[in-house]
């Protein structure tokens, strides 16, 4: 692949759109190239305001594609090059504010860098190149940051593969275009995951990252509202993770920890992995509580690899090979612990995954039917009614009802 022109094409279709410009670093924080026409005092702003030493940090550590911003929502999104697994060269996009903001707005973030040596001729310099950077929606930069690691590495990511997340989302003003039933499914279908301690999430949590910027509260401290967005959604998922069979005692104590760790976080960089971590958690949770005790530990391990590969198709002689056992002795054993085939025990699984997305999206029954790996629709509704006891469209008629 050729990453200097990939970089270049890259940087054409990004000017197309915005002024969104993009910069080159060594490993050590040297300015190699940028196509910005203020890159000699933007660098310098990337430095004092503590964002560039993060950033060398955070490649150092061997990272996915991440954002690192400032209190009053200046942000920069960070892509690395890698030679034999040492960190060569660091390539960054921005840097775009999360939403709007005024001079008075960004006078008052000054007061978090209190220890960088800024003159009030610099920061009136600053405050004046700022009125030329863009507004961008967390959406639309985080699909820029991986169409960035695409052009560089060949590598198609997930929303939910970088440190974005919602450390940069929560400060755009409400858009009333938001498709909110569409958020909501979202939503239904993430905590229907919790309940279930369903480990297939990821998908899931991908598509929302890329559907919603967290909780629209329009305020003036985008650092407050990026707490308030993992508050809330602790909150929920807490309460899921209690209807899936999590204590209260222990899903209140967990969920208390987790929003006093974003409370306590000065900066989006302390603050962006805590959902992914917090929903994690709380999924693995639950699932550990649905596992039956008595199952053993190869029997248990064949049951996870089925709820981790549902959009798959899954044979007993690959998960025989997997735990050191015979096809025949794995399916004797499989039922004689779980109750079920091991045939009937995959197509429940599939028809539950079926149920959640049935019940929380538009997906076509076909479509659906292809997903999990069915041989065919007529075949997907005939397990699935002898297992629901309806179709799949009066199930879905059903529960639409029901909302």
């Amino acid at each position: 692949m050729d990453i200097e022109q990939n970089l270049a094409l890259f940087q054409e279709l990004l000017c197309c759109g915005n002024n969104i410009y993009t910069w080159r670093y060594d490993h050590e924080g040297h300015l190699l190239h940028t196509n910005c026409p203020h890159g000699a005092f933007l660098d310098t702003a990337f430095s004092f305001l503590g964002c560039k030493e993060k950033a060398l940090q955070i490649g150092m550590s061997g990272s996915q594609p991440q954002a690192v911003g400032t209190s009053f929502g200046l942000i920069w999104g960070l892509d690395f090059l890698y030679q034999e697994d040492t960190f060569a060269q660091m390539v960054v996009i921005g840097p775009v504010f999360s939403h709007n903001i005024s001079s008075r707005d960004i006078e008052s973030g000054f007061d978090h860098y209190t220890d960088a040596k800024i003159s009030l001729a610099w920061k009136h310099r600053l405050i004046n190149t700022f009125g030329e950077i863009p507004v961008v929606q967390h959406i639309l930069f985080t699909r820029y940051l991986l169409m960035l690691h695409y052009c560089l590495t060949g590598e198609k990511l997930d929303a939910s593969d970088t440190a974005i997340q919602q450390s940069i989302s929560d400060a755009a003003p409400v858009d009333a275009k938001r498709d909110r039933h569409r958020i909501w499914m979202t939503e239904r279908t993430l905590l229907d995951m919790v309940k279930n301690g369903d480990l297939h999430y990821k998908n899931a949590l991908s598509d929302s990252l890329l559907i919603s910027e967290g909780v629209p509260i329009h305020g003036k401290d985008p650092l407050r509202q990026a707490k308030t967005s993992v508050i809330v959604f602790t909150s929920i998922v807490c309460r899921a993770a209690i209807e899936g069979g999590l204590s209260p005692e222990a899903a209140y104590s967990l969920g208390d920890s987790y929003m006093q760790s974003a409370e306590n976080a000065r900066t989006y960089d302390e603050i962006r992995s805590i959902p992914t971590l917090m929903y994690d958690d709380f999924i693995r949770r639950v699932h550990k509580i649905k596992q039956n005790p008595k199952l053993s530990t190869p029997i248990a391990q064949c049951r996870d690899y089925i709820e981790m590969h549902l959009e798959e198709k899954i044979h007993a002689k690959d998960l025989a090979n997997l735990v050191g056992y015979t096809e025949y002795y794995l399916t004797h054993r499989f039922k004689e612990e779980t109750g079920l085939s091991f045939n009937d025990y995959v197509k429940h699984a599939k028809i539950r995954r079926a149920q959640i997305l049935l019940r929380n999206t538009d997906i076509p029954v076909q479509e659906l039917s292809d997903l999990l790996c069915f041989s065919s629709r007529n075949y997907f509704s005939r397990v699935f009614s002898e297992i629901v006891g309806c179709t799949p469209v009066a199930f879905r008629e059903k529960s639409n009802q029901d909302t």
